[in-house]
């Protein structure tokens, strides 16, 4: 294994567990079933018009851009060995 491969690798694992972390600081979104049909489940109110500066919304953000890094070095780490042996 290159040196190459060993940096991206541990990126690889760091975004990982970054990930994983990030994704159990959210909350649970309670109202997506039947009660939601029932009470309404409309955002009207102060909090659901500013949920775009909400800590929610930044762990969203985070989460989504950890996401898109983990794919995008699952396919570096993939692809290295092949473009090496060439």
């Amino acid at each position: 294994m290159g040196t190459i491969e060993i940096i991206i690798g541990v990126g690889l694992l760091l975004v990982c567990v970054l990930l994983i972390i990030f994704c159990l600081l959210q909350d649970q979104k309670t109202q997506q079933n039947m009660t939601s049909a029932i009470t309404g489940g409309s955002n009207d109110s102060f909090y659901g018009k500013n949920t775009g500066r909400t800590k929610e919304a930044a762990l969203n953000k985070i989460t989504k851009i950890l996401a898109g890094l983990f794919f995008i070095a699952t396919i570096v780490v993939n692809l290295i060995p092949n473009l090496i042996n060439k």
